[in-house]
């Protein structure tokens, strides 16, 4: 008797299912908590997570817990802010995930340090420092007036360490004109530069460099992921 040959056909879907579930599988996730190193209590913080090196993948979260994938297994750098506290920043290495495949770090938040202290930490040479809290008009090189403090700050660097030479860095998003963008970049140090000078800074101590769009930190089309990019750094080449 002759047998009859019988095909198994498996729906496209089935097939997709089970990659997915595959990949699920294989993926590690970071999990923690927020909470105030002095207290032990739970913090609600602004949580901002991307990849290493180069931040390709990037995401933000709100509350005192976080629960995120490490895509592609890669480590990820995590900072966390919260009103009343300094600002935290981590790194999330897969090579630590438990046997559940889970990497569980709770992050402790301290008290903001002076900004004397601040200086003394950010004064090493080759280190880069973001300016947080400098502001500029929409679309414009004009600095309002609630960043003078923080501008005062890195003039203040400079008079307490008389061999520094910074170099201000100027980036935008990745939105529109790559070339209007690389002169908002360089006007936006060169109005920093001038307002150091202005109020005494050495002009041949503060150098700028324009980037425009060219090193964002996210991709992403979003709204957060822009004002990620747009930034001026302080790197510091000489101390």
């Amino acid at each position: 008797m002759k047998m009859q040959k019988t095909n198994f056909i498996f729906p496209i879907f089935f097939l997709h299912a089970l990659a997915i579930q595959a990949q699920a599988d294989t993926l590690i996730y970071a999990q923690g908590k927020i909470i105030s190193a002095t207290t032990k209590e739970a913090v609600i913080a602004r949580i901002t997570y991307q990849s290493e090196p180069y931040g390709s993948k990037i995401g933000f979260l709100n509350g005192s817990t976080f629960n995120f994938p490490l895509y592609d297994n890669d480590k990820y750098s995590i900072t966390v802010e919260a009103p009343g506290y300094a600002k935290a920043k981590y790194v999330i290495d897969p090579t630590e995930a438990n046997t559940d495949r889970k990497v569980i770090k709770d992050i402790e938040l301290g008290l903001p340090i002076s900004a004397e202290k601040e200086a003394e930490i950010t004064r090493t040479a080759g280190k880069v420092m973001r300016l947080e809290n400098l502001i500029f008009n929409v679309g414009t090189s004009k600095i309002e007036a609630s960043s003078y403090k923080e501008l005062d700050k890195v003039l203040k660097m400079l008079e307490d360490n008389p061999n520094m030479v910074i170099q201000l860095e100027g980036h935008t998003d990745i939105v529109g004109s790559p070339s209007l963008n690389m002169k908002l970049s360089q006007d936006r140090v060169d109005a920093v530069k001038n307002y150091l000078v202005g109020k005494g800074g050495s002009k041949t101590r503060i150098r700028t460099k324009a980037f425009g769009g060219t090193q964002p930190l996210s991709r992403e089309n979003t709204e957060e992921a822009h004002k990620l990019n747009r930034r001026v750094e302080l790197r510091i080449l000489q101390n």
